[in-house]
């Protein structure tokens, strides 16, 4: 028996990347899919799935709509019975603009899909659980969510309240038999990511990424997928209201220079 089996599942942020990765991950381990992505390669998420004999239905969608989020979110329940588990996955990075040059607009636009995003999939996850009287919601938020340094400001403050939004509502949800939790990743290298690695790769230091964390390299979206099966599955049935990194051990210290104390 597979670790999902049987369960319904969504994850946003499908298309690519964490997303992808988690996708393939959780179908391997028995999990019925709704795969969403707001570009078409969704589909091709879906035919990986497939092809390695999953069960998954692809929805373009975006996760910062709340008429779309309640459309998948009852197309799982329609099409599978139930929902076990949701990964409100999909985000955007906001890029590095000087702070004296950032708008109102493109704020509100990192604020709406990274945070207004995985609230919509929070209240209209909530009614189909808490009448079965379980489920496990994940929230993707980020270590520059936990400290500075690490992103832009609005992708900063962004994942600053996908934290504490996880953790009130995990309060929200007392009794219900409902878990939530948040995955903090560190430098993954993802589609998100990709102009971080292409600059190292010119200037030829790609051997100097990820070296702030004591693993010495970045991480991969499979990493990031396997803590996300653990916090979707009956495994993780006593965590709740966390905010896990996935890092390296980047946020376990202080900065400091690499050698050893």
């Amino acid at each position: 028996m597979g670790r999902l089996e049987g369960k319904s599942v969504i994850i946003t942020g499908a298309g690519s990347g964490i997303g992808r990765a988690a996708s393939l991950l959780f179908t391997k381990e028995g999990a019925k899919l709704i795969a969403v992505d707001r570009t078409d390669a969704v589909n091709d998420t879906a035919k990986l799935l497939r092809d390695a004999g999953g069960i998954v239905e692809a929805v373009t969608a975006d996760a910062g709509s709340e008429s779309d989020v309640k459309a998948f979110i009852d197309k799982a329940v329609a099409k599978y019975g139930k929902l076990d588990a949701i990964w409100a996955n999909a985000g955007v990075s906001g890029g590095l603009v000087p702070l004296a040059d950032q708008t109102p607009e493109h704020w509100q636009e990192v604020l709406r899909v990274n945070l207004i995003g995985p609230f919509l999939a929070i209240k209209h996850s909530i009614p189909h659980m808490t009448k079965q009287g379980s489920g496990s919601i994940v929230c993707t938020a980020s270590v520059a969510g936990l400290k500075s340094g690490a992103s832009g400001h609005p992708y900063g403050a962004s994942k600053a309240g996908v934290i504490s939004l996880v953790q009130t509502t995990a309060y929200s949800l007392s009794g219900t038999g409902v878990r939530i939790n948040a995955i903090c990743p560190g430098l993954i290298e993802t589609g998100m990511t990709k102009p971080v690695f292409d600059r190292a790769k010119e200037r030829g230091t790609q051997d100097k990424i990820g070296q702030l964390n004591p693993l010495k390299r970045p991480g991969q979206p499979h990493e990031l997928a396997a803590m996300g099966l653990f916090l979707a599955s009956d495994e993780a049935s006593y965590v709740n209201g966390q905010a896990i990194p996935v890092d390296g051990g980047l946020t376990a210290s202080m900065p400091y220079t690499g050698k050893p104390i």
